[in-house]
């Protein structure tokens, strides 16, 4: 009798970083409810004989199925080999589908859209998301073409660099796929310069005004590196975010509308730039609605520049040229001198954007019943009141009043009062703390349960306190601008019928509007310019002298009684 064999075909080998068929035979066990002792002892003894722990040979395997299951894009599968042994009945039986699901796919291909996370080294994410780049597209802008490209981008490193080479390297796609989607790109179009990948024409690796290479002190060979020097000087975030706007907006005029690179700009391009900002055209190539920098709709201007915005915005590129010289990269800075109509400071310090002793008062005496009157929760109520009471006495700005802490208050020899702070520009100054100012502070203090004596202050105490769970907890900038304006709107609203014209101003006003109203009090109540000077922190007396306004009046009676009508 013949006996037929049935050859039966060899397991598949599993894929790499795959635990094999006997350490997935014991965490099935394991899931149908034996003990990790039971099911390693049953199906891997000789590992148990080795010394190794039941449990800890069971994590291994589980971890290692969980960081396959990742490596494929798949957190949902991962969850199911991190479940606790209480909840293998309920989902033991999905881990074993999962297992299986694991086995038959395959290696996930990057896109260029992917975040760098789920493919570099978490040093190397780290790295790159502090210069701004948090996806391949981005990456793929500064990797390619470019020598030392990863010099400035500090905490990469060479040898970090040349792992996001290698990984490169095995997808040239991401390359092809970048070059297709800049073919496909209308002529023209514009998007944020980390998307920005640019021939050499362009970049800045030979422009025209370069210094030569061997003075200079910079390791960047391309403007868009230069660039981001600069701007890695900058500790501030907002200052960063105002600086990389002017720049990004300058860049990329250059190359789309005067086609050179922005090393090669002359004074002509910069007079043209400047007419440029005032009314950006193409409006449907430069200008639209606040988007995300990700969004296909996003646009470097919102709108048209005002002569104080053109000002700033050549002042911030000027300043940048000037850095790029003294670094020896460039020879020339194009916006040297160039000067704008209305741009000066004296714009920027409207005196109009200040209330009246009449219209103060009437605001003042509407926060005082806001809690009975208006609708509003007792702490807020307060807290806005400090800030009304504590602003107006002070003429601090509101980035000042939100970094201010309770350590920051002290007394001197004479028992006069003051803040310390930093304020613009990084300078340390302080600031008077008139009687007014002390006793809002005081008041805040008790209604926020808070000593008043200053020996049993805790120094890090934000003055303006929070609302939520925590009261000690400070507020935004932007919270402040916020609250201010809701306030203001909401007495424009009450007093509207019977003075319209203050409700027009105080649907225009902002924080910044008690700060002009300090100083315009404060000198026409007899205070020296000076002393509002030295108190509002300004350069320049010429700056201060803009808030009095006694002169103009006496001037407009004399003129008005010696040229009165018949």
């Amino acid at each position: 009798m013949k006996t037929r064999l049935t050859l039966t075909p060899p397991e598949p080998a599993p894929p790499s970083g795959f635990p094999d068929a006997t350490s997935l035979a014991a965490l099935r066990a394991w899931h149908a409810g034996l003990t990790t002792r039971e099911a390693v002892a049953r199906y891997l003894g000789e590992e148990r004989a080795q010394g190794q722990s039941s449990r800890g040979i069971l994590g291994r395997i589980r971890r290692q199925l969980a960081a396959y299951a990742r490596s494929r894009q798949r957190e949902d599968l991962a969850a199911l080999f991190e479940i606790s042994a209480a909840e293998r009945a309920e989902k033991g039986r999905a881990a074993d589908h999962a297992i299986e699901t694991l086995r038959t796919l395959p290696p996930p291909a990057p896109a260029i859209s992917d975040d760098i996370g789920l493919w570099l080294a978490p040093r190397t994410v780290a790295a790159l998301r502090a210069q701004g780049i948090d996806t391949l597209a981005a990456l793929t802008v500064r990797v390619p073409r470019r020598r030392r490209w990863w010099a400035a981008i500090p905490g990469l490193g060479a040898a970090g660099a040349r792992q996001v080479e290698a990984f490169f390297a095995r997808h040239p796609q991401l390359t092809e796929r970048a070059r297709a989607l800049l073919a496909q790109a209308p002529r023209g179009m514009v998007v944020p310069w980390e998307q920005l990948r640019l021939p050499h024409e362009v970049d800045g690796s030979r422009g025209k005004f370069r210094a030569p290479r061997a003075t200079c002190a910079l390791n960047a060979d391309n403007d868009y590196a230069a660039i981001q020097a600069w701007l890695a000087l900058h500790e501030s975030p907002a200052t960063q975010r105002t600086y990389r706007k002017e720049a990004e907006r300058l860049i990329l005029w250059a190359i789309v509308e005067r086609e050179r690179p922005l090393s090669s700009l002359t004074t002509e391009d910069a007079t043209a730039y400047r007419s440029f900002v005032r009314r950006p055209a193409p409006r449907e190539r430069w200008v639209g609605p606040a988007r995300p920098r990700t969004s296909p709709d996003w646009r470097p201007f919102t709108g048209s520049l005002s002569a104080r915005s053109t000002a700033h915005a050549l002042s911030v590129l000027g300043a940048m040229f000037r850095w790029l010289i003294q670094q020896r990269y460039v020879l020339a800075n194009p916006f040297a001198g160039i000067k704008v109509r209305g741009g000066g400071r004296s714009v920027a310090l409207d005196s109009s954007h200040a209330f009246t002793e009449g219209e103060w008062l009437l605001i003042r005496t509407i926060a005082d019943g806001l809690e009975w009157s208006y609708g509003w929760d007792g702490p807020a109520a307060q807290r806005l009141r400090f800030v009304l009471d504590f602003g107006y006495a002070t003429g601090l700005r509101a980035s000042e009043l939100v970094g201010a802490t309770l350590g920051d208050v002290e007394s001197d020899p004479h028992g006069d009062h003051w803040l310390k702070l930093v304020g613009k520009g990084a300078k340390a100054g302080k600031v008077a703390l008139p009687p007014l100012a002390r006793l809002a502070l005081d008041s805040y203090l008790v209604e926020r349960g808070l000593p008043v004596t200053p020996a049993r202050w805790d120094p890090h105490t934000p003055l303006i306190g929070g609302l939520g769970q925590d009261p000690a907890s400070g507020i935004t900038g932007t919270r402040l601008w916020g609250v201010l304006r809701r306030f203001f709107r909401q007495v424009a609203d009450l007093i509207q019928a019977d003075h319209p014209s203050a409700a027009d101003k105080l649907r225009q006003a902002s924080p910044h509007w008690m700060r002009h109203t300090h100083a315009t009090h404060a000198l026409a109540r007899g205070a020296e310019l000076t002393t509002v000077r030295d108190n509002l922190r300004h350069a320049s007396i010429s700056t201060t002298s803009i808030y009095l306004h006694g002169d103009e009046m006496k001037r407009a009676r004399q003129i008005g009684a010696a040229f009165s009508a018949p």
